[in-house]
């Protein structure tokens, strides 16, 4: 097992997190807040992983975006989030879209953030044919 390390500081009302490209604020007022932050990662990481598995399947494809939605438990004080909807966008020509499909299962049981959730959390993956 590998231990990472980050250090955020608190820089006024913002926490900030240094990146050598420009600090991230995660003050959803001058940045981006956590929920949305955590939210980018699974759709990041998805992504990443549908990428990877489409390639190890020889699958053709140019992946455009990735589009979310998510929605928050609001019967909890926290409101934590409830579901994430990730929108795949990729140009896959239409004999491998049958296997595209497929393959979409595969995201998350190999998607570190996806597995790092709570199981209350829903995820849904779709692939978009551009």
């Amino acid at each position: 097992m590998s231990i990472e390390s980050l250090v955020l500081t608190k820089d006024g009302k913002a926490f900030t997190m240094p990146s050598p490209t420009g600090d991230w604020q995660l003050l959803r007022e001058i940045g981006y807040s956590p929920v949305q932050m955590l939210v980018s990662s699974i759709a990041g990481c998805g992504g990443y992983v549908y990428e990877s598995v489409l390639k190890n399947s020889d699958v053709p494809h140019t992946i455009e975006r990735v589009r979310v939605e998510y929605t928050r438990n609001e019967q909890k004080r926290s409101q934590p989030l409830a579901s994430v909807d990730l929108v795949i966008e990729a140009k896959i020509p239409a004999e491998y879209h049958e296997k595209a499909l497929r393959c979409l299962k595969l995201i998350a049981p190999n998607c570190p953030v996806i597995q790092s959730l709570d199981p209350a959390i829903q995820v849904n993956e779709t692939v978009k044919f551009i």
